[in-house]
């Protein structure tokens, strides 16, 4: 089983829109809401591929109704830990016209002590079903600096690994507590680093006590980088499309995989890299196209360094 921890979920909606012009008002048909945050993307995509999942998050106030509703009607097994605070929500405009994705986060709202250890206790009792733990996504302000290495050290005494996708200093925290498995992008990790170069930056949180770094690229694939070895995938040609939801994507190939015993840096390469452009093609974070198998077979890998384009996917 796959156990996944959204730490922040949100509830996410989106509007379609011709065309998106600041300072203009703008009309949409009837945008569509779901249960979000990228542990429940991750849950969403592996359990769509036939994994067995199970997601832990919270919910809170009217919009955490609204997520746990739609949470259940998507038929993703899970528990939600009942919050005081409102779940947040994230807000997706889509301009049709260019393609793009203008996101707006709110920030969220930190569970009482409590209400975290409450969290904890259901991670806990699902550790003994599970052969990898997921943590994805971002912490809310205010969040105890020790929970990220909790659920991290937790999991590693029970002999699961951990892949961990979040940003800032969670992100250094998470390779000091010696998770298996980083998913950060380029900004993040430099963000989380300071240090510019890729392989560089991937290789100080190694340093710290990661075992591999999964590192996006946008249009210019994927790194897998290891203590010893950076290998490069892309696609031999680029993809239009939503990128929201392609790195949890990726993460949930990742964990499937894991799942599945497999730990070798170039599979998972290939797999994230394909489940990553295969939800570049869907509307909505959470899903993946079939089209990923081709993927996967049009993938090109090779040793880093090589010439990486630096537009957005």
């Amino acid at each position: 089983m796959i156990l996944t921890v959204t730490p922040n979920p949100a509830l996410d909606l989106t509007w379609r829109i011709d065309r998106l012009v600041p300072g203009a008002t703008h009309r949409a048909d009837a945008g569509v809401v779901r249960a979000g945050g990228k542990g429940l993307n991750v849950a969403r995509v592996a359990h769509a591929q036939g994994a067995s999942v199970l997601a832990v998050s919270t919910a809170g106030g009217r919009s955490g109704i609204e997520l746990a509703a739609e949470l259940a009607t998507s038929g993703v097994p899970h528990r939600l830990v009942q919050v005081a605070g409102a779940t947040r929500q994230s807000i997706a405009l889509v301009d049709e016209s260019l393609g793009d994705t203008t996101i707006v986060n709110e920030r969220g709202v930190n569970p009482s002590d409590p209400e975290w250890a409450a969290l904890l206790g259901e991670v806990v009792d699902a550790l003994p079903g599970a052969q990898v733990l997921v943590v994805s996504g971002s912490l809310p302000p205010g969040a105890p600096g020790t929970l990220l290495p909790l659920l991290i050290g937790t999991a590693r005494d029970a002999g699961v690994p951990v892949i961990v996708d979040t940003s800032g200093p969670a992100l250094l925290q998470a390779a000091d507590a010696g998770a298996s498995v980083l998913k950060p992008n380029a900004a993040e990790l430099v963000e989380a680093t300071g240090i510019a170069d890729p392989i560089d930056g991937a290789r100080s949180l190694i340093a710290r006590g990661a075992e591999l770094v999964l590192l996006s690229l946008g249009a210019d694939g994927m790194l897998a980088v290891t203590g010893s070895e950076a290998l490069h995938a892309r696609l031999d040609a680029p993809l239009s499309g939503n990128p929201t939801g392609a790195g949890d994507a990726g993460v949930a190939a990742c964990a499937v995989l894991y799942a599945d015993g497999i730990r070798d840096p170039e599979t998972l390469l290939r797999r994230a890299t394909a489940w990553s452009a295969a939800a570049v093609l869907m509307p909505l974070a959470g899903e993946i196209s079939d089209d990923w198998v081709a993927f996967e077979e049009r993938l090109v890998v090779a040793p880093f360094p090589r010439t990486v384009r630096e537009d957005p996917l």
